[in-house]
């Protein structure tokens, strides 16, 4: 013990000085917990918010910064016309503050690179561009602070010019290329083009979103930074089957068999809390613009190929051992089902038959009243419909007599239906030719309201049976996300 700590031991008693070895120990651990979580916003002109006025307060990451609050730091380092290429035009390897951003040992990363590098002098480039993403993921991934890195896919573009930032080599290159890199990585990624899509209004310069712009993509990155994550769970290694992996739009997805049944299950970068999942019915990778958006809010994906039983017998029993083989690997109880089209009558009757394993419905333009849809081919018996003919076989129909008095559609399910209690979303085309509206969404919201159900239907006027869904998903979403309790309250600005 050297002289000074003799003389500390002499003038202080013991007691004291354990009270001021406990405070020093306590102080330790209160700076700990309250140590700010830094937030680097990497990326080009959207992240520095050019265009926006008093861009210092109103860019996406000084609107994130206001909504995250005083125990984030958000650091703004997007430089205006960088890309992600090394070779390209402005290379974001060469600023100042892409140095700034590693030396700043964050904890969140975001990076937003992309849209320079669709102009047309950089798209030779194009075979260096996963290497390069890939190498500055990893430059960020490997610093001591090890940060969560989030690669954002970039957002759309209205410029006309073929040369310049264009939408065409967004969607089918850039953003492709980032997901590829996202699987390949195992990085968590945010889909900025969809959320977009229909937000020119909000995008005065066809490039550059305004604050209204900014303040959307802040509220998509809060979202990621608060939900509440589980990074342990692996579902894969929960189901104790032989699976093929490979990539749905930068997320890794299990294919194998059950029951002889094609089966795929997708798995989030995390999973959120409760492991919800989202049960895709029929025309798998059709319109995935929903299912992507849940996919990077943590929920799983799910699908058991039926198809063509129609939601028979046979159907639901091989969608009873498909739950019961995701609810034993962890997932939630309760499932978002999804049903486009003929999809209807698979998630509505398996539904009827298991009401409380299901927490919410969408369906679009969804078939629900089977012999209203086959009046049709029994008007052209001349023209075959596989279709038609699998239904009759699907259910031992004979005659058209019989298919005239079949009660197996959702439409004759109504009160097994509403005992689940969960609510119903339908988007239902106006002008469908396929499915008629008044004999299908129209007559099953009727039944459903006479009996105090719960839905909700979203008109698409002068729309015919294709396109399904919405090219910006955000009700749809926005419904699961009620539907399952997994919505987010954002703070006041």
């Amino acid at each position: 013990m050297d002289y000074n700590k003799q003389l500390l031991m002499k003038a202080v008693p013991m007691k004291s000085i354990l009270l001021i070895f406990s405070f020093i120990v306590l102080s330790r651990d209160i700076f700990a917990q309250n140590k700010l979580i830094k937030v680097a916003c990497v990326g080009a002109s959207i992240t520095y918010g050019a265009t926006i006025p008093n861009r210092e307060q109103n860019s996406y990451p000084a609107q994130l910064q206001k909504m995250l609050g005083h125990n984030y730091l958000v650091a703004n380092y997007g430089v205006s016309g960088t890309t992600m290429l090394r070779k390209g035009d402005l290379p974001y390897w060469n600023t100042k503050e892409y140095i700034g951003a590693l030396s700043d040992l964050p904890d969140i990363v975001f990076i937003d690179l992309g849209g320079n590098d669709s102009k047309l002098i950089n798209r030779k480039y194009y075979a260096d561009f996963e290497q390069d993403c890939h190498d500055l993921v990893q430059s960020f991934a490997r610093l001591p602070s090890h940060p969560r890195v989030v690669l954002m896919e970039a957002m759309p573009s209205w410029v006309t010019d073929t040369t310049g930032i264009w939408d065409p080599v967004i969607v089918k290159k850039i953003n492709p290329h980032i997901q590829n890199v996202a699987f390949k990585d195992n990085i968590e990624l945010i889909d900025m083009h969809s959320p977009f899509v229909d937000q020119e209004a909000n995008t005065p310069d066809k490039i550059h979103p305004n604050k209204t712009g900014a303040t959307l993509m802040a509220k998509l990155i809060y979202e990621n930074i608060v939900r509440e994550k589980d990074f342990k769970f692996d579902i894969f290694s929960h189901i104790q089957i032989p699976q093929r992996v490979s990539s749905f739009y930068g997320y890794a997805c299990a294919d194998f068999t059950l029951d002889g049944r094609n089966c795929k299950v997708v798995k989030p970068k995390w999973s959120a809390k409760g492991h919800p999942f989202m049960w895709r019915a029929r025309f798998w990778g059709h319109e995935p613009q929903t299912d992507i958006a849940l996919l990077q809010r943590g929920f799983h994906l799910v699908y058991l190929d039926a198809a063509e039983l129609l939601g028979n017998d046979t159907a639901i029993k091989y969608w009873n051992d498909f739950y019961n083989l995701l609810y034993k690997a962890g997932l939630a109880k309760k499932a978002a089902m999804e049903g486009m089209s003929r999809g209807g009558v698979y998630v509505f009757n398996w539904a009827a038959v298991n009401p409380d394993k299901v927490s919410g419905v969408y369906v679009d333009n969804p078939l629900l009243n089977i012999p209203s849809w086959a009046e049709g081919p029994m008007r052209t018996p001349a023209v075959k419909n596989d279709m038609f003919e699998a239904f009759k076989k699907d259910y031992n129909l004979t005659s058209d007599k019989e298919v005239r008095l079949f009660k197996g559609s959702p439409v004759d399910k109504v009160a097994q239906i509403v005992k689940g209690k969960y609510p119903i979303l339908i988007l239902c085309a106006d002008a469908d030719e396929e499915v008629s509206p008044a004999d299908n969404t129209l007559l099953f919201e009727q039944k459903i309201k006479a009996l105090n159900g719960d839905v909700t239907v979203m008109h698409k006027p002068g729309f015919k049976h294709h396109p399904h869904s919405f090219p910006n998903p955000t009700p749809i979403v926005n419904f699961i996300l009620k539907a399952t309790g997994e919505s987010i309250t954002f703070p006041n600005n």
